[in-house]
């Protein structure tokens, strides 16, 4: 990136401030959350490549691998059938990739629409920063509209990276005992679609492993697992960070977006030489699967012109 489009990116910087809390959000780059500053501490895994203008057909990992983006309309590379033909999805869909447009504000709250290349499909998101008795809470709405002439596929997941460091825990509802695992480094955990016991894992060389502890940075391990659909009494998760003094809990509403996905990481990704995460990403979704090409009752449709709208709430309260 030249130093005159990094300046250009760092101009576009939108600051939501509340108390001792701040959000920053960088509406060309996919409008990325990139940074959440909480009591003097960062929430958010940081860039670990420079920040830059993204093609529609990179991987991911070519990208700063940092920060809250939104996979939408499919979380993983696929091609979909519509009426009028084959649609190709790039890798974490097609919004971190483009220039959101800001559509309403206040003090506290923003609003932005990102427009889909590959389907005929807008996604507006709205953040609200407040503080409560305890800490703070970001409030997210979101609202997807087919705006052309053809039924339109659509899965959603929240693509934030939470930091994390050795000693941090995740903390899900009692009763998720048994996730889906999508894929972990090595395989160490089994294979793709085999059930994985929570917390207490048996790893694949009969080793043990406790998933809800974060490991060291030099672990060099990564794990995507996937749990529901979930009932409204388990439709929340949490990090909590005792070392910052803070626990992350996220909540979202099941009957809208009823799995959720778990982003493990210490160390694995990406998969070059350089920095690597070290981080815990909590992602509500609308599916089981990463993949619109890969259907079932969780499948979504809108016809042209409808839209869906649903929630997410991200608490951050000092512990």
């Amino acid at each position: 990136m030249s130093e005159a489009s990094a300046m250009a990116v760092q101009k576009e910087n939108v600051l939501i401030r509340t108390g001792n809390c701040a959000l920053t959000i960088l509406p060309k780059l996919g409008c990325k959350i990139s940074s959440i500053q909480a009591k003097g501490h960062e929430i958010l895994q940081t860039p670990l490549a420079p920040y830059a203008l993204r093609t529609q057909t990179m991987p991911f990992d070519a990208g700063d691998a940092s920060g809250w983006e939104e996979c939408f309309p499919s979380a993983a590379e696929c091609v979909v059938e519509t009426v009028t033909g084959r649609a190709s999805i790039p890798d974490r869909g097609d919004l971190w990739r483009v220039a959101w447009t800001e559509i309403a504000s206040s003090e506290h709250s923003i609003t932005y629409r990102g427009e889909c290349f590959s389907l005929p499909l807008v996604l507006d998101r709205s953040l609200t920063l407040s503080e409560t008795a305890k800490g703070w809470l970001l409030k997210l709405e979101y609202t997807a509209t087919n705006t052309g002439g053809i039924p339109a596929p659509w899965s959603w997941a929240a693509h934030p990276f939470f930091a994390a460091e050795a000693g941090d825990r995740i903390v899900l509802p009692g009763s998720i005992q048994s996730p889906l695992l999508e894929g972990s480094s090595g395989d160490r955990l089994g294979q793709s679609g085999d059930l994985v016991a929570w917390p207490e894992a048996t790893l694949a060389d009969g080793g043990q492993t406790d998933l809800s502890l974060v490991q060291p940075p030099d672990s060099g391990i990564d794990a995507k697992l996937l749990v529901g659909p979930l009932t409204p009494l388990e439709s929340w998760c949490a990090l909590d960070r005792p070392r910052a003094g803070l626990r992350i809990r996220v909540s979202f509403d099941p009957a809208a977006t009823p799995y959720l996905g778990l982003w493990i990481c210490h160390g694995g990704r990406p998969r070059r030489p350089g920095p690597k995460q070290a981080c815990v990403a909590l992602e509500p979704s609308t599916a089981p699967v990463d993949s619109l090409a890969k259907s079932g009752p969780w499948s979504r449709v809108l016809s042209p012109g409808e839209s869906c709208s649903w929630p997410m709430v991200v608490e951050i309260d000092p512990n």
